[in-house]
């Protein structure tokens, strides 16, 4: 793997929804790059009880972008200026690796680092994108098979 870049993430807990969200118990709010002078989007999003991932009452808010300068967090303070009042952040920055090797002839197979993305689009590109490496075949949802219970739709 080589690194191809850094990644900053800030998870905060919030004691409301963010703000202008009409309450909202589910938020993803994309501040695209060039409305803030940058060169990558920053990502915001909001997860609740209704999540099972926090109390009744609190909020999980994460926002994340690709790092641009040496200030990292300054790079996020748009996406957490949207937030209102924070009980708590916790800031980090890593790195964010690619693949030297598609693994078509070493058969290694290695999937890229989350990106500063927070709705898994691209990790569920690069998932795809392995198993057609692997296999030589794109993956056919259609051979799900659904549990008892699971209802098409």
């Amino acid at each position: 793997v080589r690194i191809k870049g850094k990644v900053v993430r800030c998870i905060c807990i919030l004691d409301h929804p963010i703000p202008n969200t009409k309450d909202a118990l589910s938020t993803q709010i994309i501040i695209p790059q060039k409305q803030v002078g940058r060169k990558s989007d920053i990502y915001v999003s909001l997860v609740s009880s209704t999540h099972q991932v926090a109390a009744k009452g609190f909020f999980i808010a994460m926002v994340s972008t690709t790092v641009e300068s040496e200030n990292p967090e300054a790079e996020i303070k748009p996406g957490l200026d949207l937030l209102g009042p924070i009980a708590q952040k916790f800031v980090s920055v890593s790195d964010y690796y690619e693949p030297t090797d598609k693994g078509l002839e070493s058969q290694i197979f290695i999937s890229e680092s989350y990106d500063a993305t927070t709705h898994f689009e691209t990790t569920c590109l690069d998932v795809l994108d392995i198993f057609k490496r692997a296999t030589g075949e794109d993956f056919d949802f259609s051979k799900i098979k659904h549990e008892i219970g699971d209802e098409e739709q």
